[in-house]
C-alpha cells in the first residue's frame, strides 16, 4: 500500500512537472515567432 501511493505521488509529480516544460516551450515557440514577425514587417497585418 505504502509503495502504491508513493508510486502515485511520484506520477503526479512528473506530470505536473512536464506540463510546465510544454508550457515554457509553447511560450518561447510564441515568442520566436513574434519576434520573426515583427522583424519581416508582417504583425498586425491581415490577408
Amino acid at each position: 500500500m505504502k509503495q502504491a501511493f508513493t508510486l502515485i505521488v511520484l506520477a503526479a509529480g512528473l506530470s505536473l512537472t512536464g506540463c510546465h516544460t510544454v508550457n515554457g516551450v509553447g511560450k518561447d515557440v510564441k515568442s520566436a515567432g513574434t519576434a520573426v514577425s515583427n522583424a519581416s514587417g508582417e504583425s498586425g497585418k491581415k490577408k
